[in-house]
């Protein structure tokens, strides 16, 4: 296992809509997708690889550019945002999704106040220099959402770059790939289903903590996960793998949930490795998330749970014998656990 600060990461500048410090030479002259990009699901990968191959006839790299924190955290405080990965994840899957780095603009007042024209003078061509802009087609931008994809290429033909607005992504269903879906599909416990929108399987990372040992006196030890906030994951029990840094998934079976047999209230995440009995407290891990087997549920005893924690981990070493290695991202996504 692997802790945060050894994992790999793309090349990652950090801006505000006020700074005027030099912007290094790798960050100026790209072509740029620009996106929240939350989950980094198959929609924004699909944008990632337009600025890619527009990047390489240009013989330049493509920059994916996002907002940190999540424009809703300013302009919906009260309501906190589910996010789909983390910082350092999201990150991650832009650079697998093929961006050569990523730049993070710090989303506040002083970036939601300017104007369209001023988003593009000062930020894409003074600071950035960009030779290309990728974008959805219902990309909007500025102060009050007043540009949209006509006004963004008006103004690259006045600044000379290019602009390449992408259709939605939609699936087998002819439904549009959206974050939004995915969070629905999590909510309802349907990792699967989440996983074909996202195009690899969902994961959490988190620290793994010292809890109250009852998972170990029911003859099933548990890591204990730190996740904060916790995710709206519906509560139950799942089949998982945990990664490490050796690219091997090690299979488990995980309860996420307020264990209601033991009257809790906090949502936790514990898993327990089949097989394995090294020692993980302190270490940040990924758990991903490969099938739902039932929900949460309240036993009467805690030999009429442990009976239980069997059956469901015995259903669990059956569906992670039948998974394949997933997708190309979730291959990647080995060298970055």
């Amino acid at each position: 296992m692997t802790g945060a600060s050894d994992r790999k990461a793309p090349p990652v500048l950090s801006i505000g809509a006020e700074d005027d410090a030099p912007v290094p030479d790798d960050f100026r002259g790209g072509v740029v997708a620009i996106g929240s990009f939350d989950g980094v699901h198959r929609g924004h990968q699909t944008l990632i690889a337009s600025a890619a191959a527009i990047a390489a006839r240009s013989e330049t790299r493509a920059l994916a550019l996002t907002f940190e924190p999540h424009p809703r955290a300013l302009f919906q405080p009260d309501a906190p945002l589910f996010r789909l990965s983390d910082r350092a994840a999201k990150n991650a899957l832009l650079s697998i999704a093929g961006a050569a780095g990523v730049i993070e603009i710090a989303f506040d007042r002083a970036l939601a106040g300017l104007a369209p024209e001023a988003f593009v003078e000062t930020i894409l061509v003074g600071r950035l220099g960009v030779r290309g802009v990728a974008v959805g087609e219902a990309f909007r931008f500025g102060k009050g959402r007043a540009g949209d994809v006509a006004v963004l290429r008006a103004l690259g033909d006045r600044h000379g770059f290019a602009v390449d607005a992408l259709a939605p992504v939609r699936d087998d269903t002819g439904e549009v790939v959206s974050s939004g879906r995915v969070r629905d599909a999590l909510r309802a416990g349907d990792v699967e289903q989440a996983g074909i929108l996202l195009g690899y399987r969902w994961f959490v990372t988190g620290e793994v903590v010292r809890g109250d040992r009852r998972g170990r006196d029911l003859g099933f030890p548990t890591a204990n996960i730190a996740l904060s906030p916790p995710p709206e994951l519906a509560f139950g029990i799942y089949a998982v793998t945990v990664q490490g840094r050796d690219g091997a998934g090690r299979p488990g079976v995980a309860s996420y949930g307020v264990r209601p047999t033991f009257g809790e209230r906090a949502p936790l995440l514990e898993v327990h490795l089949f097989d394995f009995d090294g020692d993980l407290y302190g270490h940040d891990i990924a758990v991903v998330f490969h099938d739902w087997i039932r929900g949460e549920e309240r036993f009467d005893s805690s030999e009429a749970l442990v009976q239980q924690m069997e059956q469901d981990a015995a259903t669990a070493r059956v569906r992670l014998a039948a998974a394949g290695p997933g997708t190309k991202v979730d291959r990647a996504l080995t060298e970055w656990f």
